[in-house]
């Protein structure tokens, strides 16, 4: 390129320049200004906290960034499914803070004409590339650029508001040999990418800051914390608490008073039910908010109660200490406390303190809410009066009160465990009847009090209407299969039992082990109870004691020992779901030495498809998890993410799939791809659109990685579409390329999945809309199709 044209980039650079900004630009040397930043979105909550229960967040939204939407570079494998949270007083409290001061050479300072010329070139074209030549067009500068002139180029890429351009640019300068930190220009274009949502992109400057041995900017350390709160990503909230910890305890910085009730009012507004969790956190928050001698709002008053009431074991000490200091700031308790009040008393059996509680809401002049009747009917039934649960119901009704899901479910509860054979059938018809949801609950504790009576005919035709209307449920199947076993139906107990261990959906567990276990020692059957007692130790379940003595003398019998060593290794099934979930997004950790290796296995709260798989993958790897990892059987307390032990069998995976902590695809793949390996992958990590068409997510890896699993697909006769999105590729498989793929598929995906895999009218990942990655509002960076 000669000179005349970077003389004409030069000088349509200075003209766009002076039109869009009309002091001098980039004159940073002398007079440090602010530089222009995009504006910020913001929703109509209120400034400060709103009440626990009535406060609303704006509808989750699909990210639809460029790169991938910033999600895709945390460290959270699973899609957005978490509302945002907007908080107007901490957003607009962004821009109040001081820029730091950065000195920037003008280009009218620089002697040489052909490096102002490039210079120019560069600001004017860079930021329309993608990132592919946007690299190459730098690495052909490198003979003559200096970091002078890359700070140049990114410091007009921040105030022509191309916030992705000033990062790319700085990311290439960090890796050159001249580099040297500059703590002003890192700050400045960390506080811009956090303004701009960019949060992992924010994140990794700050982390490059801290690596550097400096602490971060006050106005960083606020930016990347409400940056996080305003994305939809799972783990957002986990990681704004982190950057507000390290604030204070790493800064020494006192945050501003917005910063402290956006974290708390995130905190207490979670719809998915763990809130509860926070405690710790917020009553860190409320400290800080103390100790700065802040004015503390109502509502962080009523959240904190709010979350004690919750806990298992309720602080009645810090619940009045909090009452207390409510009274003394002028505060009236409002519904919401009151609710918490009679939330915790329920659980402890406290009915003078409920029944106090309730006469206070009843002297307010809101409406009652249908969960005070409920904590009443709970607390009553805890003392042992379940008729005056049943009463307090009744009187729902007479009132003209709605009558919710929750209180049919607690007054259903409540009767089958007084064992009001009558009056829980009639309530539970009527519950039915009703179409109200979920049913499960109900049916289990209609089955639970049959099983308590010994009706065997009434719980057997229990379990078939809940068969017949509702998925597979292993704690229904389990009971069931104790019935059958206490009546002496054995032929019958077999066939659930091998229905139960078969089937992905329902699985089996130390309980239902125990119980054909218990019905084959009981029989004789001592060949099946050795088979079940190979399970048991393949999948490390305790034997109950009453089945020890026997079992000892049947494996006598044969010549076994009771407890020899089993040698752990994964099965053929096994095998194949890892390989799937490991190309969905599970990610691998290992040892310095990477000689052992864990599986950690995390799954999205909110996703439906992700609540069974969930449950079958921790059935499926049971003998492998942690001890933590299953003290929980129960399938509604099953945690969302869990892992397997160190263990050096896995280092086959971590060597052909994660290297250097990235997903990599091995040369041998195409191997591998059997049915239920793409089975696993397209549940974990697809999804499928209401035309037909089926998307694979694979994160990370290269195009070269890509390719070797396109040429797999072609082996398959199957055509697909490729799409690069950021360091996500999507595979799409379209028209009767999409049906061959589902007709490989089908046969190993969970049967309760099929449903939410074929979205009615919309796209759905995992059960969730998601924002389909179209050219039109994704800026792919590849788009190419397998070749024919």
């Amino acid at each position: 390129m000669n000179a005349s044209v970077y003389s004409a980039s030069f000088a349509v650079l200075k003209s766009s320049l002076t039109l869009a900004f009309p002091s001098p630009p980039l004159r940073l040397r002398h007079a440090p200004s602010s530089l222009p930043v995009r504006s910020l979105q913001t929703c109509s909550s209120p400034t400060l906290l709103g009440p626990p229960r009535s406060s609303t967040l704006a509808t989750a939204q699909p990210l639809q960034q460029e790169e991938a939407s910033d999600e895709e570079e945390l460290t959270e494998t699973v899609r957005p499914s978490v509302e945002p949270f907007h908080d107007v007083a901490a957003e607009r409290e962004m821009k109040s803070f001081p820029s730091p001061e950065l000195e920037v050479k003008e280009l009218e300072e620089l002697p040489e004409q052909w490096r102002r010329s490039k210079i120019a070139w560069l600001c004017k074209e860079l930021p329309s590339y993608k990132h592919s030549t946007f690299v190459r067009i730098l690495n052909a500068q490198r003979k003559w650029i200096t970091q002078d002139d890359a700070t140049y180029v990114t410091i007009h890429c921040m105030r022509i508001r191309e916030n992705e351009a000033s990062f790319r640019v700085y990311k290439w300068m960090s890796q050159q040999h001249w580099f040297h930190f500059d703590f002003s220009l890192a700050t400045k274009l960390a506080d811009y990418l956090g303004k701009d949502r960019k949060f992992a992109k924010c994140r990794e400057i700050f982390d490059a800051i801290i690596n550097q041995g400096r602490v971060p900017s006050e106005s960083t350390f606020h930016i990347l914390t409400v940056a996080y709160l305003s994305a939809p990503v799972e783990g957002c909230l986990d990681e704004a608490c982190s950057v507000y910890n390290k604030m204070i305890q790493l800064g020494g910085y006192r945050p501003r008073l917005s910063l402290h009730n956006s974290l708390f009012r995130a905190l207490v507004s979670r719809s998915d039910g763990r809130g509860k969790y926070y405690l710790k956190q917020a009553e860190f928050i409320f400290h800080n908010i103390v100790t700065s001698e802040f004015e503390v709002h109502q509502d962080v008053y009523a959240g904190l109660i709010w979350l004690h009431s919750y806990q298992d074991i309720i602080d009645w000490e810090r619940i009045a200490d909090l009452r207390q200091e409510m009274k003394h700031a002028g505060f009236k308790e409002s519904t919401d406390v009151l609710i918490s009040i009679m939330r915790a008393c329920s659980k402890a059996g406290n009915v003078e303190e409920t029944e106090k509680t309730w006469l206070m809401l009843l002297e307010s002049d809101c409406r009652i809410p249908p969960k005070a009747f409920v904590y009443r009917m709970e607390v009553y039934a805890k003392v042992g009066e379940p008729m005056k649960s049943l009463e307090i119901f009744e009187g729902m009704k007479r009132q003209n009160e709605p009558v919710s899901s929750a209180a049919y479910l607690k007054i259903i509860e409540v009767m089958s465990k007084a064992e009001e054979t009558e009056i829980t059938e009639t309530i539970f018809d009527e519950y039915i009847g009703s179409g109200m949801k979920p049913v499960m609950p109900a049916f289990l504790s209609l089955m639970s009090m049959y099983f308590n009576l010994h009706l065997h005919d009434k719980l057997e035709i229990a379990f078939s209407r809940c068969a017949t209307g509702c998925c597979p449920n292993r704690s229904i199947y389990n009971l069931y299969l104790e019935s059958l076993v206490r009546v002496g139906y054995l032929e019958k107990a077999e066939d659930i039992f091998n229905e139960m261990h078969t089937n992905g959906m329902i699985g089996t567990n130390a309980r239902s082990c125990n119980a054909i276990l218990d019905s084959y020692l009981a029989s004789g059957e001592c060949a099946k109870a050795e088979k079940v007692y190979d399970i048991m130790r393949q999948k490390k379940y305790e034997i109950e004691p009453r089945s020890v003595e026997r079992l000892q003398e049947v494996l006598s019998l044969n010549r076994k020992i009771v407890k020899r060593k089993v040698s752990m290794k994964l099965d053929e099934e096994q095998r194949e779901i890892l390989v799937g979930l490991l190309l969905g997004g599970v990610r691998i950790e290992s040892d310095e030495e990477r000689r052992n290796h864990i599986i950690l296995f995390e799954f999205s709260e909110n996703s439906n498809i992700h609540s069974v798989l969930r449950v079958h993958i921790h059935e499926r790897f049971y003998e492998w998890l942690t001890l933590s990892s299953r003290s929980n059987d129960d399938d509604n307390e099953m945690p969302y993410r869990f892992s397997t032990i160190a263990h050096s069998y896995f280092g086959f995976f971590a060597d052909q799939f994660w290297l250097k902590g990235r997903l990599m695809i091995p040369k041998l793949v195409h191997r591998w791809l059997s049915a239920r390996v793409l089975a696993y992958w397209y549940m974990y990590g697809g999804l499928r659109s209401s035309s037909g068409d089926i998307l694979l997510r694979l994160k990370g890896g290269s195009r070269e990685d890509t390719e070797r699993i396109i040429r797999a697909f072609q082996a398959k006769s199957l055509g697909c579409r490729v799409k690069r999105k950021g360091r996500v590729f999507w595979m799409g498989f379209q028209g009767t390329n999409a049906d061959m793929f589902w007709e490989l598929v089908e046969p190993y995906i969970l049967e309760s999945v099929k449903s939410l895999l074929v979205p009615d009218g919309c796209l759905s990942v995992n059960g969730k809309e998601e924002s389909q990655p179209d050219d039109s509002d994704s800026k792919f960076e590849t788009d190419e199709r397998s070749p024919h």
